[in-house]
Protein backbone atom coordinates (compact mmCIF):
# COMPACT_ATOMS: atom_id res chain seq x y z
CA UNK A 1 0.00 0.00 0.00
CA UNK A 2 2.63 2.52 0.96
CA UNK A 3 4.51 1.69 -2.67
CA UNK A 4 1.05 2.61 -4.54
CA UNK A 5 1.37 6.07 -2.46
CA UNK A 6 4.67 6.87 -3.11
CA UNK A 7 3.95 5.99 -7.03
CA UNK A 8 0.75 8.44 -6.70
CA UNK A 9 2.80 11.35 -4.94
CA UNK A 10 5.56 10.69 -7.69
CA UNK A 11 3.29 11.03 -10.46
CA UNK A 12 2.01 14.28 -8.53
CA UNK A 13 5.36 15.40 -8.45
CA UNK A 14 5.89 14.61 -12.52
CA UNK A 15 2.52 15.91 -13.22
CA UNK A 16 3.69 19.46 -11.57
CA UNK A 17 6.58 19.76 -13.05
CA UNK A 18 5.75 19.61 -16.37
CA UNK A 19 2.48 22.08 -16.29
CA UNK A 20 5.69 24.12 -15.05
CA UNK A 21 7.36 23.96 -18.57
CA UNK A 22 3.63 24.48 -20.43
CA UNK A 23 3.97 25.72 -23.87
CA UNK A 24 2.15 28.99 -25.54
CA UNK A 25 0.19 28.60 -28.17
CA UNK A 26 -3.22 28.54 -29.73
CA UNK A 27 -6.37 26.54 -30.01
CA UNK A 28 -9.46 26.56 -32.34
CA UNK A 29 -11.78 23.42 -33.01
CA UNK A 30 -13.53 21.05 -35.71
CA UNK A 31 -16.86 19.44 -36.02
CA UNK A 32 -15.48 16.58 -38.95
CA UNK A 33 -13.57 13.48 -36.98
CA UNK A 34 -13.10 10.70 -39.73
CA UNK A 35 -11.41 10.38 -41.94
CA UNK A 36 -8.33 11.53 -40.39
CA UNK A 37 -4.93 11.58 -41.38
CA UNK A 38 -3.40 9.03 -38.75
CA UNK A 39 -6.46 6.57 -38.47
CA UNK A 40 -8.73 6.91 -41.72
CA UNK A 41 -12.15 5.89 -41.19
CA UNK A 42 -11.43 4.58 -37.19
CA UNK A 43 -13.25 6.31 -34.60
CA UNK A 44 -10.69 7.51 -31.64
CA UNK A 45 -13.50 9.36 -29.64
CA UNK A 46 -14.00 12.97 -29.47
CA UNK A 47 -11.08 14.20 -26.90
CA UNK A 48 -9.04 14.22 -29.93
CA UNK A 49 -7.14 16.95 -32.13
CA UNK A 50 -5.45 18.12 -35.43
CA UNK A 51 -1.67 19.05 -34.76
CA UNK A 52 -0.48 21.85 -36.82
CA UNK A 53 2.67 21.56 -38.97
CA UNK A 54 4.77 22.57 -36.45
CA UNK A 55 3.82 19.48 -34.33
CA UNK A 56 3.06 17.28 -37.24
CA UNK A 57 6.89 16.11 -37.06
CA UNK A 58 5.85 14.29 -40.33
CA UNK A 59 3.37 12.27 -39.07
CA UNK A 60 5.23 10.77 -35.92
CA UNK A 61 2.65 13.37 -34.19
CA UNK A 62 -0.11 10.55 -34.38
CA UNK A 63 -1.11 9.23 -31.26
CA UNK A 64 0.85 11.53 -28.87
CA UNK A 65 -1.24 12.94 -26.05
CA UNK A 66 -1.16 16.51 -24.54
CA UNK A 67 -3.00 18.49 -21.90
CA UNK A 68 -4.74 21.90 -22.57
CA UNK A 69 -5.81 24.46 -20.30
CA UNK A 70 -7.46 27.78 -22.13
CA UNK A 71 -5.10 30.94 -20.91
CA UNK A 72 -7.06 33.73 -22.56
CA UNK A 73 -8.95 34.94 -25.29
CA UNK A 74 -8.05 35.83 -28.71
CA UNK A 75 -11.04 38.50 -29.21
CA UNK A 76 -13.48 40.35 -27.51
CA UNK A 77 -15.75 37.48 -26.43
CA UNK A 78 -16.39 37.84 -22.38
CA UNK A 79 -15.45 34.54 -20.45
CA UNK A 80 -13.44 32.50 -22.93
CA UNK A 81 -12.15 29.66 -20.79
CA UNK A 82 -14.10 27.74 -18.02
CA UNK A 83 -10.89 27.51 -15.75
CA UNK A 84 -10.64 23.50 -17.04
CA UNK A 85 -7.91 21.35 -18.40
CA UNK A 86 -8.46 18.30 -21.18
CA UNK A 87 -6.20 15.43 -22.66
CA UNK A 88 -6.57 14.84 -26.15
CA UNK A 89 -5.02 12.58 -28.72
CA UNK A 90 -3.25 13.79 -31.80
CA UNK A 91 -5.53 11.32 -34.77
CA UNK A 92 -5.35 14.42 -37.51
CA UNK A 93 -2.71 17.10 -39.12
CA UNK A 94 -4.27 20.73 -39.31
CA UNK A 95 -1.51 22.20 -42.47
CA UNK A 96 -0.82 25.64 -43.31
CA UNK A 97 -1.95 28.10 -44.31
CA UNK A 98 -5.58 27.07 -43.25
CA UNK A 99 -4.51 25.94 -40.12
CA UNK A 100 -4.57 29.17 -37.95
CA UNK A 101 -3.67 27.27 -34.45
CA UNK A 102 -1.31 25.09 -32.63
CA UNK A 103 -3.29 22.69 -31.55
CA UNK A 104 -7.61 22.12 -33.81
CA UNK A 105 -9.08 20.90 -31.33
CA UNK A 106 -12.42 18.35 -31.24
CA UNK A 107 -15.39 20.18 -30.58
CA UNK A 108 -16.01 18.49 -27.55
CA UNK A 109 -12.30 19.27 -26.45
CA UNK A 110 -12.49 22.77 -26.86
CA UNK A 111 -16.00 23.20 -25.17
CA UNK A 112 -14.25 21.38 -21.46
CA UNK A 113 -11.84 24.32 -21.26
CA UNK A 114 -12.82 26.99 -23.03
CA UNK A 115 -16.08 29.00 -24.31
CA UNK A 116 -16.84 27.73 -28.16
CA UNK A 117 -18.06 31.55 -29.03
CA UNK A 118 -14.33 32.42 -28.52
CA UNK A 119 -13.75 30.50 -31.38
CA UNK A 120 -9.88 30.83 -30.69
CA UNK A 121 -7.97 31.08 -27.81
CA UNK A 122 -4.85 31.13 -26.11
CA UNK A 123 -3.29 27.76 -24.70
CA UNK A 124 -0.73 26.26 -22.51
CA UNK A 125 0.35 22.66 -23.37
CA UNK A 126 2.33 19.67 -22.70
CA UNK A 127 2.99 17.02 -24.48
CA UNK A 128 2.31 13.65 -22.07
CA UNK A 129 5.51 11.32 -22.32
CA UNK A 130 4.00 7.82 -22.68
CA UNK A 131 5.85 4.23 -22.30
CA UNK A 132 7.39 3.57 -26.06
CA UNK A 133 6.70 7.82 -27.66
Amino acid sequence: MARVGILLAAALLLGLVSASHAIEGTATFYTVYTPSACYGFQDQGTMIAAASDGLWDGGRACGRMYTVRCVRGTNAVPNPCNGGTVTVKIVDRCPSPGCTSTLDLSREAFAAIGNLDAGRIVIDYNHIEQLGT
